[in-house]
């Protein structure tokens, strides 16, 4: 009796409080119909009246667990041992309690009732659209592409404007061309976007020719001999780049000092290197054909033409008086004309005969 007891007490204390309901249960399947294509279909939805009395019987359920009167009567039920009834009605009310708890717990939620089959009345949290925080639309406005089309046509006036009022006042800053000096023997070369980033924005391009600096003729080669590929032997122009930081500032500085530590190289003297061959086969000349010069066209050659020319047309009449001038579609003519004439006779073209129709004449066994 004292184990069933003690059972009794561990089952209640377990279900003192109700525990909470399942956020989602298990999922129902309605049988295929036999010999049917069509895919497996969910269980109709509680209506709403009756989810609503779901929840009454839910929240009506839980006030009829008072944990606090059944363990009063289980303590009653204690002190008169004796009383074999008054235990076996407290175990009865404990288990039906436990068992009405049970119940409630494992009872599936109900599923939203879908009105359409896509479900469109369903709020997409990821759709980013405007119409909510808007109006209703009373077919009294453009749609948004009209409204894009006349952004973009606002934006060409704009700098439509900026070219016929703004852009001819930038020549009052305008300055005359000066060429470089032989003070500043280096062209730098930027790339700009207009406004947009891009990686390739910071690279700074340098071009010197060797006989700009300040150097004699074998500090010239030495040079050539340092720059190595950067040289280009058909035009004398190095050239080198840099975009290995972030500014074109900082590029452009780091060429400057690269050119610099160059120069102060060239002008050592303690290695001229004399025993090292200029190289230049990273350059691959490419020779274009030009038109000679004797060609060409000018007055001398001009009279010289026109005398040629009069001078033959003077002989061909000269030979066509004493007949001497040979035409040459007459003598094809003449040639094709003998050539039929020599031509052998054609051979009799032989007649055939057209085969008999009809049954073969057996010959007589006894013959």
């Amino acid at each position: 009796m004292a184990s069933g007891v003690q059972s009794m007490r561990l089952c209640l204390r377990a279900f003192r409080h109700a525990p909470a309901p399942r956020r989602a249960g298990a999922r129902i399947y309605v049988a295929r119909r036999p010999f049917s294509s069509t895919p497996m279909r969910w269980r109709a939805a509680a209506k709403k009246h009756d989810a609503e009395e779901l929840e009454e019987d839910e929240e009506g359920g839980d006030d009829d667990i008072d944990s606090a009167e059944i363990e009063r009567t289980f303590r009653a039920a204690l002190n008169n041992s004796d009383d074999v009834e008054a235990l076996t009605r407290v175990q009865e009310q404990v288990y039906g309690s436990v068992s009405s708890v049970i119940s409630n717990t494992q009872k599936m939620p109900p599923r939203p009732i879908m009105k359409s089959f896509w479900n469109e009345e369903e709020e997409d949290p990821d759709l980013m659209n405007k119409d909510k925080e808007d109006d209703e639309f009373d077919e009294d406005d453009i749609l948004d592409m009209a409204h894009g089309k006349f952004e973009e046509y606002r934006e060409h006036r704009e700098y439509a404007r900026i070219a016929a009022w703004e852009m001819p006042l930038l020549s009052k800053l305008a300055r005359p061309f000066e060429p470089p000096t032989a003070l500043e023997p280096l062209r730098f070369r930027y790339t700009s976007y207009m406004g947009e980033f891009h990686p390739a924005e910071n690279k700074v391009v340098v071009e010197f020719s060797p006989r700009d600096l300040p150097l004699d003729e074998a500090q010239q080669l030495k040079m050539k001999k340092l720059l190595g590929p950067r040289w280009n032997p058909e035009t004398d122009v190095a050239k080198m780049s840099c975009e290995q930081f972030e500014h074109q500032a900082q590029n452009k500085r780091y060429l400057g000092d690269l050119v610099e530590k160059l120069i102060a190289q060239a002008k050592d003297t303690t290695d001229m290197f004399e025993d090292v061959p200029l190289d230049t086969r990273h350059h691959k000349i490419k020779v274009k054909p030009k038109f000679p010069k004797e060609w060409r066209i000018n007055e001398e050659r001009r009279k010289l033409l026109d005398d040629t020319r009069q001078k033959s047309l003077l002989l061909d009449q000269q030979k066509a008086e004493a007949g001497a001038l040979i035409n040459g579609k007459e003598k094809i003519e003449q040639f094709f004309i003998t050539l039929q004439a020599n031509a052998p006779p054609e051979p009799a073209a032989l007649t055939m005969k057209p085969a008999q129709r009809g049954r073969k004449p057996q010959s007589s066994r006894w013959a």
